[in-house]
């Protein structure tokens, strides 16, 4: 029993944390309007909000990049608060041009992604939350960091938009983990991702925009 228990011990210890990339799209696979509107989200909740209380208490640290920064920023500014939580993750923002002055809770970060990344999974903690715009989900998906997706599909389809993934040239097959329906219609698909098979093109996309 002992030796079991040092033995659970020890692979908790050596799993890395995740990166796992989780949000809701329109069912022709657009993340928001292409003035960056998510009015088609407004929709009774079911009882859980699509599981992600439970996904909330598993990560500690959120990653984005500027456009959804930006997006923060004006909501602030807007006179809204940002709610505050039981734990309060680590934001991370990614861009090569940060503002002088940056909200309370928010780092941004210039670092290469594969370096952040290894790094980021190196120190103790939960899983890691990439949410956001398709440019900064593609880059870290082409550089293999992201882990999984969680995807919500919305019962619903808005003709054009920003895609859930900047558009470029690539081969990435996905592993279907566990699928979820709710009453409303809605489809969450739960994804681990397999190893990347990119084209030379793809390889641009490293770089943080």
């Amino acid at each position: 029993m002992i030796n079991s228990r040092k033995d659970a011990k020890t692979q908790r210890s050596a799993e890395k944390r995740k990166i796992i990339v989780s949000l809701a799209t329109s069912a022709d696979g657009f993340i928001a309007r292409k003035d960056g509107g998510i009015d088609w989200l407004d929709r009774p909740r079911p009882k859980g909000n699509y599981g992600m209380g439970e996904f909330w208490k598993s990560i500690d640290t959120i990653l984005l990049g500027r456009k959804t920064y930006d997006f923060v920023v004006q909501f602030v500014r807007s006179g809204k608060s940002i709610p505050k939580q039981k734990h309060e993750p680590k934001h991370y923002v990614f861009s090569h041009r940060p503002p002088k002055k940056v909200l309370p809770g928010f780092e941004f970060v210039k670092e290469p992604i594969k370096k952040f990344a290894t790094r980021l999974r190196a120190q103790k903690g939960k899983n890691i939350w990439m949410m956001g715009c398709g440019g900064i989900l593609a880059s870290f998906l082409d550089a293999g960091e992201i882990d999984e997706f969680v995807i919500s599909v919305i019962p619903i389809f808005i003709g054009e938009g920003i895609p859930l993934i900047a558009p470029r040239l690539r081969t990435i097959p996905l592993k279907l983990l566990s699928t979820k329906k709710f009453p409303d219609g809605v489809v969450t698909l739960h994804y681990a991702v397999s190893e990347a098979r990119s084209s030379g093109r793809a390889s641009k996309s490293k770089r943080v925009r």
